[in-house]
């Protein structure tokens, strides 16, 4: 007789996809210094294959048309880091300034609440001057561990152009690869997912990378207006913020406020901020995202949110960063794979009607 196959029941097979997912999680933790640096690589060779293909299709050779692809990205990148560099490194020297100014405000704050309050100067004003110490001491560490922490990533991010030349030279092992992995009956199937999830992912960071061009320009564009100090900075800083999904915009806006607050002779100028940040976000939300970001990743509130803190305790800031995008690549492949649809279905922000609820259990007849 042939032993019917048996089913693991429900409590085993939580049991072992729970486990499987603490150890994998443990896995990307531990070598998360290898981890990163890849998938970084990974999401700049999709953007620049398109760029590889057009030097390819102009009869260059492969390789050279990789490096020369890999050159031009090198330097574009150099030029926004040395833009951003010479803009932080202003503001680091005005920081102590910056420090003072607010303990200022606080001090004046103190005064009235204490007054309006009944509260004790006293103690608040001690609590103030040594938190103002704290906050120098603080920055002065912080510094110092920054700049280990920047040193050990250095390291790791010499090897990001080696990954990516590698990723776009092997290109067509990896897809040989993955149509071995799913035997040759599969081959068409895995073509168009493959195919298809290459094309939309590229849409999609393509777009990314622009929207956080317009939105950087419109910031600092706006700041500069209003007179804010350090205003291409803010406005890059609100920009790279904005990929985070509503953390991001809360503290996108909050710096330049804070900024204005410090460095202007009224309130009213971070009132002013608010406001252009506002309208900025509008546009942001009403026409670059719908007509730019490609509008076939589209994902809910909850799961965004869910993501980019699990990112940030995974893999600290640039797991926060690379969340979105790496979620918005996992939906897109369950979306085009019929068995995980559902999953893409419930990352996704398309809301079904409301459902009506049977009653369970109907009314009886009364009995005369």
């Amino acid at each position: 007789m042939i032993e019917k196959e048996r089913k693991l029941p429900l409590y085993a097979k939580t049991t072992i996809f729970l486990i499987g997912l603490y150890v994998l999680l443990t896995m990307l933790y531990i070598a998360q210094s290898i981890i990163i640096p890849l998938v970084f690589a990974i999401i700049l060779a999709i953007l620049l294959q398109p760029v590889v293909n057009f030097f390819v299709r102009m009869r260059i050779n492969r390789v050279v048309s990789i490096v020369i692809t890999l050159l031009l990205a090198v330097l574009a990148i150099a030029a926004f880091g040395a833009l951003l560099f010479s803009q932080a490194s202003r503001f680091s020297e005005s920081w102590p300034i910056l420090v003072d100014k607010f303990t200022e405000i606080l001090n004046h704050t103190v005064v009235w609440a204490s007054g309006y309050f009944d509260i004790s100067p006293q103690k608040i004003n001690d609590w103030i001057a040594k938190t103002k110490g704290e906050l120098i001491n603080i920055s002065s560490a912080t510094i110092g561990q920054t700049l280990v922490t920047v040193g050990s990533w250095v390291v790791a991010l010499f090897l990001v152009p080696v990954y990516i030349f590698m990723i776009l030279f092997y290109q067509p092992l990896l897809l040989d690869f993955l149509h071995k992995l799913f035997g040759t009956g599969n081959q068409s199937k895995v073509s168009e997912i493959a195919t298809k999830t290459k094309t939309v992912i590229q849409h999609y960071l393509i777009g990314l990378v622009i929207e956080a061009v317009i939105v950087a320009t419109l910031n600092s564009t706006a700041l500069l207006i209003l007179g804010i100090e350090y205003a291409i900075l803010l406005g890059i800083i609100g920009a790279m913020l904005n990929i985070i999904p509503y953390i991001g915009g809360i503290v996108a806006v909050a710096l330049p406020m804070m900024i204005a607050i410090a460095t202007k002779s009224t309130a009213w100028y971070a009132v002013y901020v608010l406001a252009c940040y506002y309208f900025i976000q509008l546009i942001d939300n009403n026409y670059i995202v719908p007509k730019i970001v490609s509008s076939k990743v589209k994902i809910n509130a909850l799961f965004s949110i869910i993501v980019v803190i699990a990112g940030n305790a995974l893999w600290g800031i640039p797991g926060m960063f690379l969340a979105i995008p790496l979620l918005a690549i996992v939906k897109l492949i369950f979306d085009n794979i019929e068995p995980l649809k559902p999953w893409g279905f419930l990352l996704g922000d398309t809301m079904p009607p409301l459902l009506k609820i049977k009653p369970i259990f109907k009314k009886s007849k009364q009995t005369a």
